[in-house]
């Protein structure tokens, strides 16, 4: 009977110490850092400098990494000096207005056509009410630039969908259409 008890309490033993044991984490770490690293929060407070979370900050003036400031204000003023002067960076291409005309159908069709005419589905729907068709407008690329860029009346900014280049794809798209509707 003592020898059963002895095997049952070693296997017990032999079970409990095998339970603890992790072989995700060695038993001795000479650099625990660099097993387990320490996060810091973005803007936290922190002991790493000597003038708190300062240097976590960026710089003043700092402009993110491919991002290109854009000159133009969101006013009237800004929106009239962008139909005058803003011109296109891209060539005019067949690729180029191929990518617009897709980016149109995504972000642009479903208020105003696949033609321009302003007879979208949620136009027609009556969602939206009075979108224009781009045979009434005076545009220029540099114009509708800037409505993709700011937005303009009942139409949101597209900035945070749609990229630099893609908006000026989209205005080529925009004006192939409006070349076709004015005829």
């Amino acid at each position: 009977m003592k020898k059963v008890f002895t095997i049952i309490t070693s296997l017990f033993f032999a079970f409990g110490v095998v339970s603890c044991h992790d072989p995700s984490k060695p038993n001795y770490q000479y650099f625990p850092n660099m097993y387990e690293p320490v996060g810091y929060e973005t803007y936290a407070d922190s002991d790493a400098f000597a003038n708190g979370i300062e240097a976590q900050i960026p710089a003043e003036g700092s402009i993110a990494r491919g991002w290109q400031p854009y000159g133009y204000e969101d006013t009237n003023e800004g929106y009239e000096a962008a139909k005058a002067e803003l011109q296109s960076p891209i060539a005019i291409t067949a690729e180029h207005t191929a990518t617009g005309k897709e980016l149109y159908g995504i972000y642009c069709a479903v208020c105003h056509g696949s033609k321009g005419d302003g007879q979208g589905i949620l136009m027609t729907r009556e969602k939206f009410l009075g979108v224009p068709s781009y045979a009434d407008r005076e545009i220029t690329p540099g114009s509708i630039y800037h409505v993709l860029m700011y937005g303009k009346n009942a139409m949101g900014s597209h900035a945070g969908q749609v990229n630099e280049i893609e908006r000026w794809q989209i205005a080529q798209h925009v004006m192939e259409l409006r070349s076709k509707l004015t005829k």
